[in-house]
């Protein structure tokens, strides 16, 4: 049996969401450990001052974790709460992954003004993402909208367009959902539309992977379910090499005893998407992963990969 600790410290982001998702395995664990002391160390990450230019063109998404697992690091906290679609596909050597909660409504919400719908938007209609995979799949299926950046927490998001600067905007809905504002959502993306980020709508845990006590108090907290939908849907971006720089997409189903994976890489600007998707057994989500990423790099992923890691 394992042996809880007296006290566990949570590196979290400042943000509202962050530290709603901080907040909420604070919750768990005591629930979990009677006792048990958590306390939150919220910090500001470079991910989150650098808000002038696009994720791709100052390092990607791992700039929203990296102050986090230095804390882990240097013994400042135990523990360090993400949103798994900020996680990159390689956690440094000493670190891992220890839990991942239930998943919610892993799908890209459409957010507009007056609850309007993708094809009731105006033709040109100004829409919001800061993520290339948004892009690209919104522009193939609405090659007429304008695309711009949209940096900043939830409620810098939401003010933009309330404010008028764009006609829409796309946002998470499991982020919307955990802040209250499942009201602001017009309409759910269909996955065959927007498939989502890898680990979307999944809070993850991670924390030293020497640390016996931690991984100990966090097993009450795993969900296997959504272990095993990440795991496929990490191993395939991992496989591909992706980052925020390349549009990647997957998302990971349990049918019975079985695992669906659907994978995605596109061209930024929606001219050509390559999609694919494969069924395998339950208790291999790595290779299924695996798999279906080297399908789409002999269907071309390879070269548009490479190309867009060059410019």
């Amino acid at each position: 049996m394992s042996v809880v600790p007296e006290i566990l410290r949570i590196a979290t982001r400042q943000s509202q969401l962050a530290l709603w998702q901080a907040e909420h395995v604070a919750s768990l664990l005591r629930r979990a450990h009677p006792g048990l002391a958590v306390e939150l160390l919220p910090m500001s990450t470079k991910g989150d001052q650098i808000l002038d230019r696009s994720l791709a063109a100052i390092g990607g998404k791992g700039l929203f974790i990296k102050e986090l697992e230095t804390a882990l690091e240097d013994g400042r906290a135990e523990l360090a709460v993400h949103s798994m679609k900020d996680v990159p596909a390689d956690l440094p050597r000493g670190l891992m992954l220890a839990a991942v909660l239930t998943r919610a409504d892993p799908r890209d919400a459409l957010v507009t003004p007056h609850g309007r719908s993708l094809e009731e938007l105006p033709r040109g209609a100004r829409l919001g993402t800061s993520s290339l995979r948004r892009r690209a799949q919104l522009l193939a299926v609405r090659p007429d909208f304008e695309v711009s950046a949209l940096r900043g927490n939830v409620g810098t998001r939401l003010r933009r367009l309330d404010e008028g600067e764009l006609d829409a905007i796309v946002l998470a809905c499991a982020g919307l959902m955990r802040l209250g504002l499942e009201s602001r959502i017009a309409a759910r993306l269909d996955p065959r539309i927007s498939l989502p980020a890898v680990g979307q709508g999944v809070i993850g845990i991670e924390c030293r992977s020497g640390d016996e006590r931690a991984r100990g108090a966090l097993q009450a907290l795993n969900d296997h379910s959504a272990h095993l939908t990440v795991t496929a849907e990490r191993a395939f971006a991992r496989r591909l090499g992706g980052s925020c720089q390349s549009p990647i997409a997957a998302f990971a189903e349990i049918s019975g005893e079985c695992l669906s994976l659907s994978g995605l890489v596109a061209e930024p600007d929606g001219t050509r998407l390559l999609k694919d998707r494969l069924t395998g057994p339950l208790e291999q989500p790595q290779a299924l992963g695996e798999q279906l990423a080297d399908r789409l790099l002999a269907a071309g992923a390879a070269d548009l990969l490479e190309r867009l890691a060059a410019s």
